[in-house]
């Protein structure tokens, strides 16, 4: 159900996030990818745009901003012109940089990409180009760093380790880190190197490995989900953590958790166009939902939702709660969850007039589908933002139309209208007019066919007594259950 996501989206708050980890600049040229270079055997790209991004665990801070966060920020820069720009992007996006500090024996970090668009479509990157110093940190800056993230630890309500390997995330930093966080009363949330040796992640609330992370960790190869959800469990019994999170990409996620909990949670198929970024969102919005008070279950599903839309995007990219909400209602429900009880109804309402979304609303047997139903419920649909039917149970029907019908059973009829476009939900019904769940639903307008006069709408009174308005939608001419059942019995 995505009811109580987008319950969750809407309730998100705005936590206060510190993030520790290795700042990184993003920079892309993007052009076109014309013809081979008459100098080497190279694309050749002809050169339009240029854009800078915050990555690594400033990516992470700026995804959080982007999500409603407070976020503070703890690593280091080069005292460089790409450091002063990188304060300069901190600045304008109004994340907390007290902690960001200035290096002389070090550039600032910087990934610059290629992106090449064929045909001036279909964008892809052709390289990427690394200027960077990989060195743990001298010992005056690691003493810095501690000393900022303890005067920050007092202030946030969680910690997210951004480690990229570039030198910030050093065992004694982040031990450091860790305990005060614990002694805070805080969670400490970590995506870990790619490497063996995790030991500088012990006592984390949590860390997020990728599937291959957690298999180098673990000194294997991770070939399925069940391998996956064992490797979390190993992991999160050998770091002492509260929870293991191991990503699978197409697969979803992998929980292993302290309190016994094994549960692997899919992700839907996305049109994936770069993956960079991906475990930024994921950590990004596992901490946020954590931070709000969620729980590990609901925080994953919605860090998969986020996940998803970030790799559908170019380069490191941010999402915004309003695209996660307009994702969760596009994708939410699919045709086997359209056919909602009548309190999963009203909290599917509920989270859609929060968002400021009207509802219409009609009913009907619908027993044999035609082009004449199909017109009817795209009329009805285009009344509102979404479209709920109520459909007489199978016992209802035999009331209204006698002992014959209905010709097809309500599963059969429901799984029908859910396969259509026009249908959002639906809601089966027992009573012999709709009048009860039009009261339950209170829809901002009540849909019924031109053959009806206004007093003669079921509801009408009622829709219009809280300021709804009834619509009498036109019938296809030649079309009715009733001709359609004549014709196949005289055929």
């Amino acid at each position: 159900m995505s009811a109580d996501l987008i319950d969750l989206v809407q309730r998100l708050g705005q936590p206060r996030v510190l993030v520790v980890g290795d700042l990184i600049l993003d920079r892309y040229v993007w052009g076109d990818a014309e013809r081979i270079s008459q100098e080497a055997p190279v694309i050749l790209l002809h050169a339009d745009k240029r854009e800078e991004r915050l990555g690594g665990a400033s990516s992470v801070a700026t995804m959080l901003r982007a999500l409603g966060a407070r976020v503070a920020l703890a690593g280091v820069i080069g005292q460089d012109a790409d450091g002063i720009r990188v304060r300069q992007m901190l600045n304008e996006l109004g994340i907390d940089h007290e902690g960001v500090v200035p290096c002389a024996d070090r550039p600032t970090t910087v990934k610059e990409r290629y992106i090449g668009r064929a045909q001036h479509r279909h964008p892809q990157q052709m390289i990427r180009v690394d200027y960077e110093v990989r060195e743990p940190v001298t010992a005056e800056v690691e003493a810095e760093l501690a000393k900022v993230i303890a005067n920050q630890l007092r202030r946030v309500d969680l910690v997210l380790i951004s480690d990229y390997d570039k030198g910030v995330c050093t065992p004694r930093l982040l031990a450091a880190t860790i305990a005060g966080a614990r002694a805070c009363g805080r969670r400490t949330l970590a995506d870990p190197i790619r490497g063996n040796d995790y030991r500088k992640y012990h006592g984390c609330s949590a860390i997020t490995p990728n599937r291959l992370e957690a298999g180098l960790a673990l000194g294997r190869v991770l070939r399925n989900t069940e391998e996956a959800q064992v490797a979390a469990e190993e992991l999160r019994e050998r770091l002492d953590l509260e929870a293991s999170v191991v990503t699978l990409d197409k697969d979803g996620m992998a929980l292993a958790h302290r309190d016994g909990r094994r549960q692997l949670f899919p992700t839907r198929p996305r049109q994936v166009y770069d993956i960079t970024g991906a475990g930024d969102m994921v950590l990004s919005m596992l901490g946020l939902a954590l931070a709000t008070g969620a729980d590990y279950d609901a925080a994953i599903r919605l860090a998969n939702v986020a996940g998803g839309l970030e790799v559908e995007k170019i380069g490191v990219a941010t999402v915004t709660r309003d695209e996660i909400l307009r994702d969760l209602l596009r994708i939410g429900p699919n045709c086997n969850q359209k056919v909602l009880s009548r309190e999963m109804l009203r909290n599917e309402l509920d989270s859609r007039r929060a968002l400021g979304q009207r509802v219409a609303f009609t009913n009907g047997c619908f027993d044999v589908l035609h082009a004449g139903h199909v017109q009817y419920l795209n009329e009805a649909r285009a009344q509102a933002d979404l479209l709920v039917v109520g459909l007489n149970s199978d016992s209802s029907v035999r009331t209204l139309k006698g002992a014959d019908r209905p010709i097809n059973a309500e599963s059969a009829r429901a799984e029908v209208l859910a396969g259509m476009h026009a249908v959002d939900y639906i809601s089966v019904f027992d009573e012999m007019t709709p009048l009860e769940l039009i009261r339950e639903l209170r829809p901002d307008v009540l849909v019924k066919g031109a053959d009806y006069q206004r007093h003669e709408v079921v509801g009408a009174d009622f829709v219009e007594s809280y300021g709804g308005r009834v619509h009498l939608a036109p019938f296809r001419d030649g079309y009715s259950t009733t001709s359609v059942l004549q014709k196949l019995n005289a055929a």
